[in-house]
């Protein structure tokens, strides 16, 4: 049994694009040097550091092999520590009276105390909303009935560290068998801490929103200058990031991937078309904020957002090239034409001596910018989840009613069409240079007597030919 290419490439594991681009350049090698040891062009590495396509077969294992991360030095284990010497007592001292004591001493007495239940375990939450079950009961102890409470008070009293070796060795062998008890019963009934696992995936939503949505807004206002656009955006890449989840859960940066869906809402062409987008908002009324922001505006959308990625957010240079889908030469490019075309606007950008100082002006003057500007608030996670979901719902019914209909057409035509083909008829045309039809002429009356009197007479003698006159 033989196996296929895409058998050996979906053996071997790759990252992200954005993971193999920032490892190839970590390694300090560029497109020509892998496209070299692959054996493929320039643009089909780019074409993997994209994710538009994927290598395959024996190309994806050598590629996987190139860009693999160097394995972490082991750390040199660390030496034992030497046993401590044991002390013993001289013979006749306190300590070794007390020692003698506790070893001849009466094996301790088992605990008739009431046990607590170890605690119940509170239920997972699903990926439902809904309320959740009550926990159950706990179960009765054999022998004695645990009193209502007796749980709850054990779980939720504070752990202390443990007595002092004077307070046990005062209180008895059996006061210090209850006292550790005691304490590896608070231990087993002291609450866990929450697994990962137990989230459930609306839950990690919210939490991405809550933590992102605002600030998102004011950089997609940036963008565009437009606050109901910049809202819009943000609402629909999260809309689009909870139907495609299973893969924004376990991407390397879902923040980045909700920010270039965002990105890419706000900058399309098409907003120009709707009448509510179709101009922008006014601008700020500080002589400098709305310096910079005419200049931003002025320049061209991808311009525009190499900017904002990396002075605005703080991106460096790869992870900027990677989310506009630029080579890094390419990206560095467009970041410096865009600040040379705001430092012509803003003096103070244009007297820094340094990039980093350009960068950094750059920062707190596009950070001032989007504090200072009253943005609408995003709605409610649960609300963007729940207008998501409808949007999908409507979309579904109408592709299904759309499909029925093609369906119902297509059976009415099928039933209506003529089961075999008829030969339509020429239309009747008035043909040129043919003869006049000849035969006989509509009888005159003199015509129709005389051919009646011929009927009458004999049909012999010369009368036939010549008939007499009347």
């Amino acid at each position: 049994m033989t196996r296929s290419t895409t058998d050996e490439g979906a053996a071997e594991p790759l990252p992200s694009p954005k993971e193999r681009r920032r490892l190839r350049e970590t390694k300090a090698l560029s497109e020509e040097q892998v496209a070299a040891a692959v054996g493929v062009t320039r643009a089909t590495v780019r074409s993997w550091e994209t994710g538009r396509t994927s290598p395959r077969g024996r190309k994806r294992a050598l590629y996987a092999k190139i860009i693999a991360p160097e394995p972490e030095p082991e750390p040199e284990p660390k030496p034992k520590p030497e046993p401590e010497p044991v002390k013993v007592a001289a013979p006749g001292t306190k300590a070794a009276v007390k020692t003698e004591a506790v070893k001849t001493a009466a094996p301790p007495k088992p605990v008739t105390g009431p046990v607590a239940e170890p605690p119940v375990a509170a239920p997972k939450r699903g990926v439902g909303r809904g309320a959740e079950p009550p926990p159950e009961a706990p179960k009765p102890v054999a022998g004695r009935v645990a009193a209502p409470g007796a749980v709850k008070a054990k779980a939720t009293a504070p752990v202390t560290a443990a007595a002092p070796a004077e307070e046990a060795a005062g209180a008895g062998p059996a006061a210090a068998a209850q006292a550790e008890a005691g304490a590896e019963a608070e231990e087993s009934a002291a609450p866990e801490p929450p697994d990962a696992r137990d989230f459930a995936p609306a839950d990690a939503f919210d939490e991405l929103y809550a933590r992102t949505a605002p600030g998102l807004v004011r950089q997609t206002y940036l963008l565009t200058r437009r606050r109901a656009l910049a809202r819009e955006s943000v609402e629909r890449a999260f809309q689009l990031a909870w139907h495609r989840w299973p893969e924004v859960a376990v991407d390397r940066d879902p923040a980045g991937w909700v920010r270039a869906a965002a990105y890419e809402y706000a900058l399309s062409p098409w907003h120009r078309m709707r009448r509510a987008h179709r101009y922008t908002d006014a601008p700020p009324t500080e002589p400098v904020g709305r310096a910079l922001s005419d200049a931003l505006l002025d320049l061209p959308p991808a311009y525009r957002r190499t900017l904002l990625l990396y002075d605005g957010v703080g991106l460096d240079l790869p992870e900027t090239a990677a989310e506009t889908e630029a080579s890094t030469p390419a990206a560095a490019g467009r970041l410096m034409t865009a600040r040379a075309a705001l430092a012509e606007r803003l003096p103070e950008l244009a007297g820094a001596g340094s990039p980093a100082e350009q960068s950094a002006l750059l920062h707190d003057r596009l950070g001032g910018l989007a504090r200072a500007e009253d943005v609408p608030v995003p709605r409610p996670a649960d609300a963007v989840r729940a207008g998501g979901e409808n949007r999908a719902r409507l979309w579904t019914r109408a592709a299904v009613a759309g499909v029925a209909l093609l369906m119902l057409v297509t059976g009415l035509t099928l039933h209506t069409a003529p089961t075999h083909y008829e030969q339509p008829i020429a239309p009747a045309e008035r043909v040129g240079g043919v003869p006049p039809r000849g035969g006989p002429q509509q009888l005159t009356p003199q015509d129709l007597e005389l051919q009646k009197s011929l009927r009458e007479q004999m049909a012999h003698g010369p009368e036939r030919l010549v008939p007499e006159p009347r």
